[in-house]
């Protein structure tokens, strides 16, 4: 049986010490009272300091628990922060690919739209933003749908159009393709005459807290195979490589 992970042990007891005292600490008074050497202690304080579960004083230099705390409370990055941080890279993705931009977060079984950007042409076209997507038929949800171990217990596949994937076996096979490739596609899934490219937008320490892709005709999205356009993949998956990295930054 492995054994315990030090580090973690000692993470939990600097976040113990710091929610039972009324006052914010120094390095050194944490690194005592654990009795840990001070660059030990340092080196945990700057780690939980990066994924937002203490914060520093810049005046003081002293330590208080972190806000980062909350969102273990509310399935992570508020959404509203995440559109924030993403809209001006699913601009330029707009800009680069000429095809409209969605981002989506998983809501249960399916999808809602956080953000949407028109595909930069004349044509007329509906805001999809608040919009409900299937998870298992579009590329965003199928993306979402990979990283989380729980949502696709949570109701029935059903069929959209002949090419929609019905069968739980099958949908997982095509999960697990997802995960390894790093990126998503659903080609008439959901509707005849459409297709869709997706990849995951992480934070702290690779969790998946949505998706970015593009979403139009099938023959912009795809070649004469119906397979996805090589460049297009590698523009969706340079965003949402440049989204993550963002998010896994200080917050604004």
């Amino acid at each position: 049986m492995p054994g315990m992970i030090q580090s973690i042990e000692r993470s939990s007891a600097v976040l113990r010490l710091l929610a039972a005292g009324p006052d914010r600490l120094r390095v050194k008074e944490i690194a005592d009272a654990l009795g840990l050497p001070k660059s030990t202690a340092h080196g945990i304080l700057r780690t939980l300091e990066h994924v937002g579960f203490v914060e520093q004083d810049p005046r003081t230099t002293r330590y208080r628990l972190g806000r980062g705390l909350l969102d273990l409370g509310d399935a992570g990055l508020d959404v509203n922060e995440l559109r924030s941080r993403a809209l001006d890279w699913a601009d330029a993705l707009a800009a680069r690919t000429v095809e409209a931009v969605r981002i989506g977060v998983l809501q249960g079984d399916s999808v809602r739209v956080i953000h949407h950007v028109f595909r930069p042409d004349d044509t007329t076209q509906a805001m999809d933003t608040g919009l409900v997507v299937p998870a298992h038929a579009t590329s965003l949800g199928k993306i979402l749908l990979a990283y989380d171990v729980t949502a696709l217990s949570l109701g029935g596949l059903d069929p959209y159009t002949r090419k929609t994937v019905t069968v739980r076996r099958e949908l997982a096979r095509a999960l697990a393709e997802v995960r390894a490739q790093g990126w998503a596609s659903a080609v008439e899934e959901w509707e005849s005459g459409r297709a869709g490219i997706a990849a995951p937008m992480r934070t702290f320490g690779g969790l998946v807290v949505g998706a970015i892709g593009i979403y139009g005709p099938v023959e912009r999205i795809c070649d004469s195979r119906l397979r996805p356009r090589p460049a297009l993949v590698e523009q969706v998956r340079a965003t949402a490589h440049a989204i993550s990295r963002d998010l896994s930054g200080p917050r604004r």
